[in-house]
């Protein structure tokens, strides 16, 4: 067994017939056909199940595949670790945003990179949080920024700041006598029509958990893991939402939406940036830990990234 037919066989499970992988690593396909026949009588396993619609893994088959991956990761991650060891940081680094951190840091971020580290490939993914806690533990991506680390603890953390949450409303549909923008208690939002995540979402689990402390039951009217739509809903006037004033810094800026911020209680959320120790830290994932460092206090000091700093920016 070498790692070639490792990952042929990887392929195979990935396309789901010999075909398609055969068209992917440029093999022909009887040839790829013997490569499985050799791993099945070496091993004295069947690890597919062969029929007219392709082919699927036996037990033995998902064994081998999980195992496939972390060896040919493990190795892609040896090279890169040696051929970024070198004086200059060289290679691709990925890192997984929430969207609310993409808004304002993904592109200041990029234009960066591409200055101060221009050997170096910046792979920005924008997910949800449980999508980066999940790359994080597998090794997917090489950094990511998350709010919540209560499930993440062994993996390695720095808190960055301390970020503050806005209620938001359309300029003119404003729910309250006072003037649009001003301070509003979580008390006072309990009538008013929501739109917020699902409750899968890491910012809809802060929020509900505020308003349970609170006694607080907010009127969620509409549940929406995309970003772009809440807002524009809220621009619309089709309901009010709670974010980070990092996440709708454009929508404000535009005059589309006012920002007020919630009293009685705050709500504020930690920002951490994430790496797994586990995954070979190399020189270009190094520099650019370091300038996402230097970029996000940039963003603060600014004011473009509302937040309390919490860590020497």
């Amino acid at each position: 067994m070498d790692i070639r037919q490792l990952r042929y066989f990887i392929a195979i499970a990935e396309e789901g017939s010999l075909s398609g992988a055969a068209q992917r690593v440029s093999v022909a396909q009887p040839s790829l056909s013997q490569h499985v026949i050799s791993l099945e009588r070496e091993l004295g396993v069947q690890l597919l199940e062969r029929s007219p619609r392709g082919v699927s893994l036996t037990q033995s088959g998902q064994l081998l595949l999980t195992h496939a991956q972390q060896i040919t990761r493990a190795l892609e991650n040896a090279v890169d670790a040696v051929r970024q060891s070198g004086h200059d940081a060289v290679g691709e680094v990925s890192f997984g945003l929430p969207s609310s951190v993409s808004m304002v840091l993904s592109v200041p971020l990029a234009e960066t990179v591409r200055v101060e580290l221009p050997k170096v490939r910046l792979r920005a993914v924008e997910a949800m949080s449980g999508f980066i806690q999940t790359w994080l533990e597998d090794q997917s991506i090489d950094l990511g920024i998350l709010y919540d680390i209560g499930a993440v603890r062994h993996l390695s953390h720095t808190l960055l700041m301390t970020e503050e949450l806005y209620f938001f409303s359309a300029p003119d549909t404003w729910p309250f006598a006072t003037p649009p923008g001003s301070p509003v208690r979580l008390a006072d939002l309990a009538p008013v029509e929501m739109v917020l995540p699902s409750r899968h979402h890491g910012l809809r689990t802060m929020i509900d958990r505020h308003a349970r402390t609170s006694g607080v039951a907010l009127n969620i009217a509409t549940e929406m893991d995309a970003l772009p739509q809440i807002k524009t809903m809220v621009s619309r006037g089709s309901g009010y939402t709670i974010l980070a004033p990092a996440a709708a810094l454009d929508f404000v800026e535009r005059g589309e939406l006012v920002m007020a911020p919630i009293t009685d209680p705050r709500m504020a959320r930690p920002v951490y940036l994430v790496r797994n120790p586990a995954k070979p830290m190399g020189r270009a994932s190094a520099e650019l830990e370091r300038i996402t460092v230097q970029v996000i206090g940039d963003l603060v000091r600014r004011g473009i990234w509302r937040a309390d700093p919490e860590a020497p920016l």
